[in-house]
């Protein structure tokens, strides 16, 4: 019995640390691989075809909606972004552990159309720690961090509903639970059938 892979889902109020913590995670785990979308966006300067995310055109983005091809998808800005659900399902076959950075409506649809994904939310230990570091990241006018705040907050809400909770208030002690949950999904039985057999001849 092949081991099956991890679909491992990540979310987080913009200046939580969901974008650290992942660098850490494939430092970590470098077998883990991060999920590459669909978008009907342009190329930017340096963005690889097949790495950044699979460039197609709206005509093949509607075409793949139609077809029921992605487990979530969603308009942002005027482009259109989504994960296919053939990207998940080869994944697990191949025993291959994949992460999802996806926003809250996105994991609930996810959710909703694919089976035995691992939802973390990443969390900041407050709101005042969370308008500290996006004002001190110096690229957001004050009007845009209030409503990445007022955002965070209808966020936050949504955490309930996750399997696991991170609060990235010391960014090591946040890295190794991330690295716990990982490593004990990693040891459940059904996916340690292989190597046990591999191991002992059974």
């Amino acid at each position: 019995m092949k081991r099956e892979g991890l679909t491992i889902i990540l979310s987080a109020p913009s200046g939580a640390g969901k974008t650290s913590l992942c660098r850490q995670l494939f430092k970590i785990f470098p077998d883990i691989r991060e999920s590459v979308s669909f978008t009907t966006r342009k190329p930017r300067a340096g963005e690889i075809e097949g790495e950044a995310y699979h460039f197609v055109s709206n005509e093949v983005f509607t075409r793949m909606v139609d077809e029921d091809a992605f487990a979530e998808w969603a308009l942002v800005h005027g482009n259109m972004y989504g994960t296919a659900l053939s990207t998940l399902e080869d994944s697990r076959k191949k025993g291959v552990d994949l992460v999802l950075d996806i926003d809250c409506q996105g994991a609930l649809k996810l959710k909703e159309q694919f089976d035995g994904g691992m939802y973390i939310f990443i969390l900041p230990p407050s709101i005042d720690e969370l308008r500290r570091r996006l004002e001190s990241r110096s690229s957001d006018s004050q009007e845009v961090i209030e409503r990445r705040i007022i955002r965070a907050a209808d966020e936050i809400k949504e955490s309930r509903w996750y399997d696991y909770i991170i609060i990235n208030d010391n960014f090591d002690v946040a890295c190794g639970e991330l690295a716990a949950i990982v490593i004990a999904h990693r040891r459940k039985t059904f996916r340690m059938l292989e190597k046990v057999g591999k191991l002992f001849d059974i």
